[in-house]
């Protein structure tokens, strides 16, 4: 039987500091309406929720695809923008959650409960740090570790920005967004393994949520993203909506990134049958449109990738 995760004390300073940042939103109410500041919301809400999936999620913990190494570190200043710590801290506690998913170890289950997964978890001591190991394939290069040691350059900067231009565009820009695009990640942790449907028998909770994978740009395929995690694209079929591997696959037409990860046809095969499964059918239309009769092939394995 494994251990109990022991849930370590929050660090006062760094709550409080974390409460009044996401208390900012509230002087919208005192600024000026108008669909400028709306719209440079929406804007900087597009780039930290590209920040976060496009970039610490699919690049620094999946590897899903290639870039330079000044191009590198670019998306990582920006993933650190989106105030969610360093590249090295995230994807190597995101590799460790799909390593231990839903078990005692994993540190954001929703199995620990709802505010703990969703945020309070990275508010404690314990878990500033993190494990070289799990990270190893980026720790070689120093310029990442630096930027992960002093993570809140790029936000206080970017922060600083926009102060400038105005207070307003702070407030919107800056708080509004940031309230936002926080929320909508963190609830891939709190609610991707709670409420939606399991097109792969994962062996944990993940689910498959359509209104998640809209506000996260593609996140919300979670059930997807934990049977076969390697893709560059976590919407597997072309009606599932995936902002994020659309973004990359225009970086990829330019020639900043290569190498986009695709999923492999027999995951493909395999959702498309369970699926059928699922509506109570006895066959299906395969990826190259011939109809196969779900009795006639072999039971898929129950899991792309295992996660334990």
């Amino acid at each position: 039987m494994e251990a109990q995760i022991e849930k370590p004390k929050g660090n006062p300073v760094q709550l409080t500091l974390f409460i009044l940042i996401m208390l900012t939103p509230i002087f919208a109410f005192f600024t000026e309406f108008s669909w400028y500041l709306v719209g440079i919301a929406f804007f900087t809400y597009f780039i930290r929720m590209f920040a976060i999936t496009g970039v610490y999620h699919r690049y620094f913990s999946h590897n899903a695809y290639k870039t330079s190494r000044p191009f590198q570190f670019f998306l990582a200043v920006l993933g650190a923008s989106a105030m969610q710590k360093g590249p090295l801290w995230w994807a190597a506690h995101h590799r460790n959650h799909h390593k231990y998913s839903d078990t005692d170890r994993d540190l954001h289950s929703p199995r620990h409960g709802f505010w703990h997964s969703h945020m309070l978890w990275f508010l404690k001591d314990d878990h500033n740090d993190w494990d070289p190991k799990m990270i190893k394939d980026y720790t070689k290069y120093p310029e990442l570790v630096w930027l992960d040691k002093y993570h809140w350059i790029p936000p206080l900067t970017y922060s600083i920005i926009l102060g400038l231009i105005s207070w307003p565009v702070l407030v919107w820009g800056y708080g509004v967004a940031n309230f936002f695009s926080g929320h909508a990640t963190w609830f891939i942790n709190s609610l991707a393994h709670v409420i939606g449907k399991q097109r792969y028998n994962t062996g944990e909770d993940s689910k498959n949520n359509f209104f998640l994978a809209i506000i996260t740009f593609g996140e919300g395929w979670h059930n997807n993203h934990h049977h076969y995690r390697h893709s560059a694209r976590m919407g597997f079929y072309w009606w599932e909506v995936d902002i994020t591997y659309y973004v990359l696959k225009l970086l990829s037409f330019v020639g900043l990134i290569w190498d986009l990860k695709p999923v492999p046809e027999r995951v493909l095969e395999e959702g498309l049958r369970n699926d059928a499964i699922a509506k109570g059918k006895k066959e299906f239309k395969g990826l190259h449109g011939e109809k196969i009769k779900i009795e006639s092939i072999p039971q898929f394995a129950t899991s792309a990738t295992p996660n334990h």
